[in-house]
């Protein structure tokens, strides 16, 4: 049985093994995580090793996506853990010094950007603990801001810090990531996603970093902040694709908007045709048990109704007990909600130009005749993305002339990256492709395909062709490969 909606795996010590690498393609993941907030460049690097040689072991063509830290907001040191009590209060101050408590119900620390303490006002909210733990600001200066405890928690070195509604104004590219960004760009990983994006121009740092370093490299812009979904139109234009990272958006945002907004921002991301990764918790007590809630399985199944292009496993894969039985388990979920998809969108999207009106009339012509699939000639990758959007029943074979572009598909619904064929006249490329489909046994000649491709060959944009191959044509073109 197969999936149209891709599984992105996260890599840690659970699963960075190359026989567990090779089990968790076999089960069906798509595309890796490699988390920059966590391991050393030699670490990753072996682990990108591994991933490069199980997609030969396997034959399996598989992304790799670099997740950028970016400036996470955390407390300084702790002397002691603090056992915080409803009606604690904790000061936090400018200067880098080592947190204590100061009475029996008071507590000083500080913050890894003490930048932040002067754009807080009395009455706004501090999480910590990644959300643990809700404060409310009662005291505030330049220097120095007093936060009242609203509910109990421990707080110890470290833990990450939320500041809902407020706009932070701080670049969230720093010097490691920079770093990071070089080492991708070395490694030639396929995806970086930009922690922490609060507008366009943040992207468009990102990508001229990658520019300048001659990288090649598509960009996700992880939405988390309640700015970024203020802005998210101008971030998707400066965006390859997006991911909805549920965790810190669900601080950033009251939590019962995180449902509706998952909604509207990958309804946004499927009108413009870029990808849409759904992340945070899908499987989360996979980390310990062997067996999802029915709530997990439900998440991810209205995650694929939504129309993501794929969903993400974290800490289920990175430290779970059972990354590979994580894995199989959200590729049952993925087929259980594709079985009631709403396949065929085909009025659904503006039509913005040509091309749009060919690869829509591709998708609609595939239903029509009732094809076997979409065999779409691309030479970015633009064209077979824009027929996705477009949900058609059957698979999309992308054929393209670079390795990197096959990959930059991975992460795309319903796309099989699988011919890769020299640039060439379109008569010498489909015989190429007939030769690999049929000797793989990925095409079959008592099926029907329509084809789609630009003319002139090569020329990014140009997809201004449609052509229905039935078996006679499949055999012509399978004929030239002796001629």
């Amino acid at each position: 049985m197969k999936k149209r909606t891709k599984i992105i795996a996260t890599v840690g010590p659970a699963s960075d093994s190359l026989e567990v690498i090779e089990a968790l393609i076999l089960a069906g993941v798509n595309v890796f995580r490699l988390n920059f907030s966590h391991g050393t460049h030699e670490y990753h690097y072996e682990v990108l090793h591994r991933i490069r040689q199980a997609e030969k072991n396997t034959g399996l063509l598989t992304g790799v996506l670099q997740d950028i830290s970016g400036p996470k907001i955390r407390v300084g040191k702790i002397d002691e853990p603090f056992k915080l009590k409803e009606n604690d209060t904790v000061e936090f101050v400018a200067e880098d010094i080592l947190g204590v408590q100061l009475g029996e119900n008071s507590y000083r620390t500080c913050i890894n950007q003490p930048t932040i303490l002067k754009q807080l006002h009395i009455g706004d909210y501090i999480y910590l603990y990644d959300g643990m733990i809700r404060t409310k600001v009662i005291e505030a200066s330049a220097s120095n801001v007093k936060v009242v405890v609203e509910n109990s928690g421990m707080l110890s070195s470290k833990k990450g810090v939320n500041f809902p509604n407020t706009r932070l104004g701080i670049e969230i590219i720093t010097k490691k990531d920079k770093e990071d960004i070089l080492w991708g760009i070395e490694n030639d990983v396929d995806f970086m996603a930009i922690s922490f994006v609060q507008n366009a121009s943040d992207m468009i740092q990102a990508r001229e970093i990658i520019k300048q370093n001659n990288g090649r490299v598509q960009l996700f812009a992880k939405i988390e902040k309640f700015d970024a979904v203020e802005n998210i139109d101008a971030i998707l234009e400066a965006s390859d694709g997006i991911m909805v990272a549920r965790g810190d958006l669900g601080i950033e945002v009251p939590f019962y908007e995180v449902p509706s907004l998952q909604k509207m921002l990958i309804r946004k991301a499927n009108e413009v045709a870029k990808p849409v990764i759904t992340a945070t918790q899908m499987l989360l007590s996979m980390t310990e048990k062997d067996r999802a809630t029915r709530a997990e399985i439900s998440d991810i199944a209205n995650a694929v109704l939504d129309g993501t292009d794929a969903v993400m496993l974290s800490e289920e894969s990175a430290v779970g007990h059972n990354p590979v039985l994580a894995v199989k388990t959200m590729f049952e979920a993925i087929q259980g909600a594709e079985e009631i998809y709403s396949f065929n969108e085909f009025s659904k999207f503006k039509v913005i130009d040509a091309a749009d009106s060919v690869n829509q009339a591709a998708a609609r012509l595939c239903e029509d005749v009732d094809a076997w699939g979409i065999i779409a000639l691309t030479t970015s990758g633009t064209s077979a993305r824009k027929i996705a959007r477009y949900r058609p029943r059957r698979d999309i074979y992308g054929v393209t002339h670079d390795i990197k572009v096959s990959r930059f598909l991975t992460i795309c619904w319903g796309i099989v990256p699988a011919f890769l064929v020299k640039e060439d006249s379109l008569e010498k490329m489909l015989a190429e492709v007939m030769r690999q489909g049929f000797d793989r046994k990925a095409l079959h000649l008592d099926k029907s395909y329509v084809l789609t491709a630009g003319d002139p060959i090569g020329v990014e944009g140009s997809t201004n062709m449609i052509r229905i191959l039935r078996a006679n044509e499949m055999e012509y073109f399978h004929s030239l490969i002796d001629a």
